[in-house]
């Protein structure tokens, strides 16, 4: 029975004892720790940002940490290693290191951080963590959706300024939602806003021609009809990748189809929106209000304009983190690991042409 050697090099705020879950998979799995292996090349080699300080952090450990002599350096166990756990940061040089790897798995949904990198030579098998958070997703999506349209950021800051003060708010039934990406995230928020009432259309990259009443969705738009799309919607919904294709896809061109009463809201990716060209639609009033969970740059910068703004709900890149979230990454990555040693076909490949 041949063994297979499971290396876990970086995790994204997984639950204490993920590893033991992993083991449980198979007999024929040697899982290796390789996080302080990691986060001791890291300190060598003074790397700095804020992906670094979160995976030390993590770990408990800070930049002037006592390297153990006997520790296995990183070189060492990713030449061993078969099947590859990353997560948001990953070694330099990563396919070159471990000639054996056969399989790499990404931990979260994003891969415009990888593209660059050498996991995309064609060498080996890489897949994400695609659709595993979509619920929660989803559902901070329409959180937004009523906080915007049942104005509670008004009645929050009413309530601190102890200000007794009626409001007019928006009936989301018959309310139209326009979905710019159908995966995961945005066909269940197609669900949960069919449930609430509302109107569902949605434009599909792949679409060659209009249709109606398709995945449970009233109207799907073809690439071409976006700005169609965005003039019918009253929310419009980022659920897309980010890809070369999609980056700054919503500009002032885009702004200026949708309604002035329409909000946007996006948990997918800052870099699908043009930042300044947002804020002054919110400004100007092009449109009247958005919900952003992501940003150009993170931490959003306690200098820019968004804070301020009144018709703005801030969240901090937290669609995803719930209490659910490790159960449903590792569970996903234990499904997979089962029918890699099934000989079966994995899920969730990443097609490094069209970018997720």
């Amino acid at each position: 029975m041949r063994n297979v050697n499971v290396l876990v090099v970086t995790s994204a705020s997984l639950d204490e004892g993920f590893l033991d879950d992993i083991k449980a998979v198979d007999p024929r799995l040697t899982i290796v720790d390789g996080r302080q292996a990691f986060a001791a090349e890291i300190i060598k080699e003074n790397k700095q940002g804020q992906g670094y300080d979160r995976f030390l952090k993590e770990l408990g450990l800070s930049s002037d940490w006592h390297i153990p002599e006997t520790m296995v350096d990183l070189d060492t166990l990713l030449a061993q290693a078969e099947v590859i756990f990353i997560s948001f940061l990953f070694p330099d040089k990563l396919i070159t290191r471990a000639p054996r790897a056969k399989w790499i798995h990404i931990g979260n949904t994003g891969i415009d951080q990888f593209i660059a990198s050498d996991i995309f030579s064609g060498r080996v098998i890489v897949t994400n963590s695609r659709g595993a958070i979509a619920s929660p997703m989803a559902e901070l999506t329409v959180g937004f959706i009523f906080a915007l349209a049942k104005n509670i950021p008004r009645l929050l800051k009413n309530k601190k300024d102890k200000h007794w003060t009626r409001l007019v708010n928006l009936e989301l039934l018959g309310k139209t939602v326009g979905i710019i990406g159908l995966g995961a995230v945005g066909s269940q928020v197609a669900r949960l806003a069919k449930g609430i009432g509302m109107r569902v259309i949605a434009v599909e990259k792949a679409a060659i021609r209009r249709s109606y009443n398709i995945w449970g969705i009233d109207e799907v738009y073809t690439g071409e009809e976006l700005l169609d799309m965005l003039h019918e919607s009253d929310f419009v919904v980022m659920s897309a990748p980010l890809t070369a294709e999609t980056q700054a896809l919503i500009g002032e061109k885009e702004f200026r189809a949708m309604k002035a009463t329409a909000y946007l809201i996006n948990v997918a990716r800052g870099k699908l929106i043009d930042e300044p060209v947002l804020v002054r639609a919110l400004k100007e009033g092009w449109i009247a209000g958005a919900g952003l969970d992501v940003f150009d740059t993170e931490p959003l910068p306690s200098g820019n304009e968004l804070w301020e703004l009144p018709n703005v709900v801030i969240s901090p890149h937290i669609a995803g983190s719930v209490d659910t979230r490790s159960p449903k990454i590792v569970g996903l990555f234990c499904n997979n690991l089962k029918r890699y040693l099934a000989g079966q076909q994995l899920i969730n490949i990443v097609d490094k042409e069209k970018g997720f």
